[in-house]
């Protein structure tokens, strides 16, 4: 049923948008940022739950907190990289959004370097010397 008011909500705030967008521009920005914001709050308490799953599981399989935790924040990053990137998008600034989209990338790969480097260490203890 909650993606029935997603869509409603973005529907409607795309009508209104395309309407308003013609006489004052810079409203129909603030009202598809706004939105976005409210749908990323709507989903909030469901990112959370799926958290909640997910360390669970963590838990349950004896996973380091260290690798959750990393790829959370990876998750994380890449989501509000996207989002940004679409905002900014919507404004018009295509090469902003894509250097955020870049700033993501970069960001994800420092984030990764704890995990690749344990995945390699632990392949050179395998292979036979």
């Amino acid at each position: 049923m909650e993606i029935i008011q997603v869509v409603g909500l973005g529907l409607i705030a795309t009508f209104l948008i395309l309407i308003i967008k013609e006489q004052k521009p810079i409203f129909a920005f603030l009202l598809a940022a706004f939105v976005g914001v409210i749908i990323f709050i709507s989903i909030a308490g469901k990112i959370a739950e799926v958290l909640g799953v997910l360390q669970s599981l963590a838990h349950q399989a004896r996973v380091n907190d260290l690798f959750l935790e990393t790829i959370l924040k990876i998750i994380g990053i890449a989501y509000i990289a996207e989002f940004g990137a679409q905002v900014t998008r919507d404004a018009g600034q295509e090469a902003i959004a894509s250097k955020i989209e870049l700033a993501g990338k970069v960001l994800i790969m420092v984030m990764a370097i704890p995990i690749i480097t344990v995945i390699i260490e632990t392949v050179i203890r395998i292979l036979p010397a």
